[in-house]
């Protein structure tokens, strides 16, 4: 394996199918098997909020929509590609804890928080939350075959679209009461701006649309979905730059000069699926020449001569050197999808040591999964939680699904 402090010599198409085992052998040997075994909570029928490093659940945590959500996902999408009973059965359990515990049969959509005794503690519509409810849905419909999640997620995107949609300058508010009407603190969580729009939040409810259209090709939906992307390349890419802006007035001026490298690389490949699922060639194409834009600023800026992404920077440079688990999933994808797109070199071998990067620093071979976080010096560092409200399967998971799937591909090619 290559030393993460020195840069890797190219090693080219000849090696897409050794890294698409190793990839797999990680979602299917420690990634699934251990959200299987530890994120379950068989007392309260439902999943753990907390699961610290040492693999013990903390009863006292709050619980989100959001990790049941991410886990629907990403165990209906590992159905869907391996027919594992066990996947479809924990997809099974994600959707009854989804519909029981968090989904609003008075005014549709779902909570975003519950106390650890099941009761709502937030009961606000944050739209980034109900964008995660239609990608799961969506994916679970496609994978169990029912009519029922489908339906669900259909009714959220029609909520969404007719109270978090602005009709006039574009994009979707980050979040709305209980009853779908304005509120005053909008944030997505602590360390985020409050500000009305964000990129965060719209990267996603375009993610969602997506899959969506995967499973439901009709004409409205598609409509908003093209809208969304022109938002996304018009306001949301600032510019030349090759960077994605992070927080947005209504008019979409820029709030904040701060850039998140792992957004940057992921939005690059979701804005490339997204325009693919989409009967618009102009709009592809240009979203094509962005998305490789996108890898080669990354890459420039933000990459570390370990190969890892870096978390954040500014004008003036970097301003967070930390290297977080998701970024590093994502890059593996970002950079593959900008070789399928270009086919310059040097982004499959930043594909390549993405993935040295993780094997080396972030697979925990004592107690499973990834570790959440590493330093410059990629020792770990800061909130180590397993299972938490944001540490979940979805990166990794999807990571495994996407990146062993683009890499087969370019295999057969060589």
């Amino acid at each position: 394996m290559p030393s993460p402090t020195t840069p890797s010599p190219a090693r080219g198409l000849a090696a897409a199918e050794a890294y698409a085992r190793r990839i797999e052998s990680d979602l299917v040997g420690n990634i699934l098997p251990f959200w299987l075994k530890h994120a379950i909570d068989p007392k309260r029928e439902c999943f753990h909020g907390s699961v610290g490093p040492d693999l013990k659940p903390d009863p006292s945590a709050l619980r989100g929509a959001l990790l049941t959500s991410r886990i629907l996902w990403t165990y209906s999408a590992a159905y869907r590609r391996y027919r594992t009973s066990e996947y479809l059965r924990m997809a099974d359990f994600a959707y009854l804890d989804l519909l029981s515990h968090f989904h609003d049969s008075r005014h549709g959509g779902f909570f975003w928080s519950l106390r650890p005794d099941g009761t709502v503690l937030q009961d606000r519509k944050q739209t980034y939350g109900q964008a995660f409810a239609i990608y799961a849905l969506s994916e679970y419909h496609a994978a169990s075959g029912r009519p029922e999640p489908l339906e669900i997620a259909i009714e959220v995107h029609h909520l969404l679209e007719r109270h978090a949609r602005d009709p006039v300058l574009g994009g979707y508010l980050e979040a709305l009461g209980r009853d779908w009407k304005p509120i005053t603190d909008m944030r997505l969580s602590a360390g985020d701006m409050n500000v009305p729009k964000s990129q965060n939040t719209l990267l996603h409810v375009m993610e969602a649309y997506a899959c969506l259209l995967r499973v439901w090709p009709d004409a409205d939906l598609e409509r908003s979905q093209i809208d969304l992307l022109r938002v996304m390349v018009d306001h949301v890419l600032q510019g030349d730059t090759g960077h994605l802006g992070l927080f947005f007035s209504n008019d979409w001026k820029p709030q904040s000069d701060q850039i998140s490298y792992g957004h940057d690389i992921e939005a690059a490949w979701l804005l490339t699926e997204a325009a693919n699922g989409v009967n618009h060639a102009p709009l592809r194409e240009r979203i094509c020449s962005i998305a490789v834009r996108i890898a080669e600023v990354t890459l420039a800026e933000g990459i570390d001569t370990d190969g890892a992404v870096m978390n954040q920077g500014g004008p003036q440079g970097l301003t967070n050197t930390g290297k977080d688990w998701w970024p590093q999933a994502e890059a593996v994808t970002g950079f593959l999808n900008a070789y399928e797109i270009g086919r310059h070199p040097r982004h499959l071998e930043a594909a390549f040591r993405s993935w040295d990067f993780i094997e080396t620093r972030l697979i925990d071979r004592t107690h499973g999964e990834w570790i959440r976080s590493v330093d410059r010096a990629g020792r770990p560092a800061g909130d180590m939680a397993k299972i938490s409200f944001w540490k979940c399967p979805y990166h990794n998971g999807r990571t495994g699904l996407e990146a062993v799937a683009r890499l087969r591909r370019l295999a057969s090619t060589t």
